[in-house]
């Protein structure tokens, strides 16, 4: 078996509107098609050993054990597979549960879908089911140790810090949309104008100088120093020279940090001969050259928390240690403390493993210890000199037993540092006391303390600090979201999208939309080319100026990765016709129906769905909506639109040459159809129909009728506002038209279109896509012979796995299946193929230049008719 592609979709998708995070790979089983589980010779046994865990999987049985029944009885590899990768993700430390398994129309081919916590762990997981199940068919031995720990190394690269991890699902529990702006802990919150971004805990409201206040540690103390706060007696130092007046004023035992140190790095505590000083001095200088020096304090290490000027937890810090017992050595005792099963790799447990380093074995040497020696019974044995959890220390809880004096001292010092969320590190006996009574000193004040010692304690209760600061981005009143209007279709999309971002923009807001030319921010083209999928989405998403967006939303994007956004509030499907058929699986109108779905399942519960009455696949997606539902009909007796507004629902109709919404039994008219110029005076249905859908969306949304009928009437078809599609162009003695219609309806519009004009003669300048059925591109020849006089054939671009010589071929059959002597030239430049067209037009006629046939065809047309008339 091979993997033919692995695809990581991180949006709304087609196999779950909920799940949005799913590795689907297609696997060719070969010849294990004909080979299900119960015909491989000690298969179960050997997967059994191999992963018993397993047994937890209950499978379609519904009990633990049922995968493995499963097993016994007969199952295909794919779904084998499948489990496999979940697994080894729950063993790797990232529990997961959905998965699906559906073979494709071709035999063998399956896609094994899968939901994953970290994309590169999903994709791992997925290659190495593969090997895993390969493995056990072929009964070889396989380490799956080494994959376990591999997933658990990658999940540390890759994953959320557990303080970033933390605020970004509180925000998800509040219904507030993320967005991971880079590989690290740099998130934003929210869409367009009203996103805030936070890196891990630094906001984009916490002050700058503040964070330069508190990373200079000597600047700290003298600031808290003028302000009557207790601070631990000592001074900055840089030189051996520094250091001996040092310990002449202040004594032992001495605390050497760096002075822009964190975490805990370069810290040596308990200092009590000058030996160990220098030795100290030097450690702290190998992460910063000025270095603080200070009395040690004895007592307990203290953390709290204060979080927009209110404090939100304490917590006791204690370094990592062992205890002994008289028997075992301390190398013994760590590896039984690391076998806690609180205690794990990095961040995954609410303990990190004990590690040995430089630090433990210099505190080992002060106390005439090795990792050989053993102590005695209840000796307690520091292994680090700070208490971070990162170096597998452990923390208790004390929120409730601190002082009031001691929470006002603490929300004091945040306001006189100045950040905005706060970590205090304090030495004292306790905090149920005031400092200035038990002797307890600040030791220094943190910009982006960590939240992971308040989250899960080893002892005392868990404290939910990220929802103050959730609470503090996104106070009462203030919304997370921008409007989110999502369209899709296999025809008029663009146009439907470029009508409706007009209305909104006429309505005062500023709106990003995309496109297939491009992506827009108001009236400025930021990014060229075909932009319909998640990352464009995602690029209107974040920009800090837009206030609505209007996102067209292609089939392509929504198999490739999902939608770009979580929830929309109006979803618009034009139509659902033929096109793309046979291509990533999706065969049928039904399959092709359950792709454009994608977008209606992703409408919030209160938004609203717009479908076509006049259009079957969208009528049944109807009978599925979990929101308002609207429907837009070219025939006002549309029976589902009889009915629909029977029982007070909302349409927008075509009737007595008015686009009109039917409210129950009320009609309000918003223009008559001859005044709204991308209808070419109501002679092209598919542009009514375009225009209907827009209509709707901006009545649902709450727009006045007369701001709608405004943006009708002054929404021209033209390159600015509708490029590339029905743009005319008058020269002096022929028309010339350009359209980008590429599949059979969009050319059978324009044919109806052709059928109004007073045409002499009818030229068409035509081409195909080469992922297109064989059929499909013979369509576009059947089709143009009944439009055109006389046809260049002008494949330039867009063959997709096919040669020219083929897409001509296909064309030229279908062209003389209906018109046997037409007149085909072939011209595969789009220059040459223009110029061609230009200099045989004859008085009276009109060109058409229809698709992708012509490259750059507006600008040899704008510039044609430019020099026609001497500009």
């Amino acid at each position: 078996m091979k993997i033919l592609g692995i695809q990581v979709l991180k949006g709304p998708n087609i196999w779950s509107a909920r799940r949005r995070k799913l590795i689907q790979m297609r696997l060719d089983l070969e010849e294990l098609e004909q080979s299900p589980t119960n015909k491989i010779e000690g298969f179960r046994d050997r997967i059994e050993k191999l992963i018993p865990s397993l047994y937890t999987h209950r499978c379609s049985p519904g009990h633990e054990g049922g995968f493995f029944e499963r097993v016994e009885e007969g199952t295909w590899m794919g779904h084998v597979i499948e489990h496999i990768a979940l697994e080894l993700q729950t063993l790797a430390g990232m529990e997961t549960g959905f998965g699906r398994t559906r073979e494709t129309k071709t035999s063998g081919i399956y896609n094994v879908v899968f939901n994953y916590i970290e994309e590169k762990v999903g994709v791992y997981a997925a290659e190495a089911s593969v090997r895993i199940a390969q493995a056990v068919i072929d009964g070889a031995d396989y380490d799956i140790d080494h994959d376990i720990m591999t997933m658990k190394k990658m999940r540390e690269r890759e994953r959320f810090g557990p303080s970033t991890a933390s605020i970004v699902d509180e925000a998800v529990a509040r219904n507030i949309p993320f967005i991971r702006l880079n590989s690290s802990s740099l998130v934003q919150l929210g869409y367009g104008k009203n996103q805030v971004r936070f890196r891990a805990t630094m906001t984009d409201k916490t002050s700058s100088i503040a964070v330069d206040i508190a990373g200079n540690k000597d600047e700290t103390k003298r600031i808290l120093t003028e302000q009557a706060i207790p601070v631990a007696k000592g001074s900055t130092i840089s030189s051996e020279g520094d250091l001996d007046e040092v310990i002449k004023n202040i004594g032992f035992p001495l605390v050497f940090k760096p002075l822009n140190g964190n975490h805990g790095k370069g810290a040596s505590i308990n200092v009590k001969t000058r030996e160990e000083a220098v030795a100290a001095f030097a450690f702290a200088q190998k992460y910063s050259h000025r270095v603080i020096a200070e009395r040690f304090i004895t007592g307990h290490d203290f953390r709290v928390l204060v979080i927009d000027n209110r404090m939100v937890a304490a917590a006791q810090r204690v370094p990592a240690h062992i205890i002994g017992d008289g028997a075992n050595t301390i190398q013994q005792l760590i590896d039984m403390e690391n076998s806690d099963p609180r205690r794990g790799y990095g961040h995954e447990n609410v303990l990190t493993e004990i590690s040995v380093d430089r630090d433990t074995l210099d505190l080992l040497e002060k106390k005439g210890y090795t990792l050989e020696s053993i102590p005695g019974a209840s000796e307690i044995i520091y292994l680090k000199s700070t208490a971070n959890l990162s170096t597998g220390g452990t923390s208790i809880d004390v929120t409730d037993l601190v002082h009031p004096q001691n929470v006002f001292m603490c929300e004091r010092i945040a306001r006189v540092i100045g950040l905005d969320i706060c970590g205090i590190d304090i030495m004292a006996e306790n905090l149920t006391e005031l400092l200035t009574d038990n002797g307890g000193v600040v030791l220094e004040v943190n910009a982006a303390p960590g939240f992971r010692m308040h989250l899960a304690p080893s002892e005392g209760l868990p404290r939910n600090v990220a929802a103050p600061v959730i609470d503090m981005l996104y106070p009462p009143g203030k919304s997370a979201r921008i409007p989110i209007i999502a369209i899709t279709g296999t025809n008029g999309k663009t146009t439907t999208t470029r009508l409706i971002a007009h209305i909104v923009k006429n309505n005062g807001y500023r709106v990003g939309y995309t496109t297939s030319d491009g992506v827009y921010i108001q009236n400025s083209m930021l990014l060229k080319g075909d932009t319909t999928g998640p990352l464009s989405a995602e690029f209107v998403l974040k920009d800090p100026t837009v206030e609505f967006a209007v996102l067209e939303t292609a089939r392509g994007g929504i198999l490739r990765s999902g939608l770009g956004f979580g929830h929309c509030d109006i979803a618009v499907i034009t139509n659902i016709q033929e096109d793309h058929l046979g291509i990533s699986d999706i065969h049928t109108l039904e399959d092709l129906s359950r792709v454009k779905e994608v977008i209606v399942k992703s409408v919030r519960s209160e938004g609203w769905a717009i479908l076509n009455a006049d259009n079957k696949y969208c009528v049944k997606i109807g009978k599925n909506v979990h929101c308002n539902l609207a429907y837009f009909t070219m025939d006002e007796r549309n029976p589902v639109v009889k009915e629909h507004c029977r029982k007070g629902g909302i349409a927008a109709v075509y009737e007595n040459g008015y686009i009109t919404i039917m409210k129950g039994d009320w009609k309000i008219r918003i223009e008559k159809v001859t005044h709204i110029p991308i209808t070419f005076n109501g002679t092209v249905g598919f542009m009514t129909e375009n225009a209907l859908a827009a209509s709707l969306a901006a009545f649902v949304w709450g727009f006045k009728i007369e701001d709608i009928r405004l943006s009708l009437e002054t929404f021209i078809p033209s390159t600015a506002h509708t490029p590339g599609r029905m743009n005319m162009f008058k020269m002096k003695e022929f028309r010339i038209l350009v359209d980008h219609a590429h599949n059979p309806d969009g050319l059978n519009g324009i044919r109806e279109f052709l059928s109004t004009l007073d045409i002499k003669k009818s030229v068409g300048v035509i081409s195909a896509t080469g992922d297109r059925r064989d059929d499909d591109i013979c369509e576009i020849g059947r089709i143009s012979a009944k439009m055109f006089d006389e046809v260049i054939i002008c494949q330039e671009k867009y063959m997709r796995g096919r040669t020219r010589e083929d897409m001509v071929t296909l064309i030229t059959k279908g062209l003389r299946e209906i018109k046997p002597g037409i007149n085909i030239t072939v011209i595969n430049e789009g220059e040459k193929a223009f110029e061609h067209a230009i200099k045989n037009a004859t008085p009276g006629s009109l060109i058409s230049i229809i698709s992708d046939s012509v490259t750059n065809a507006l600008k040899h047309v704008q510039d044609y008719q430019d020099k026609e008339m001497g500009m």
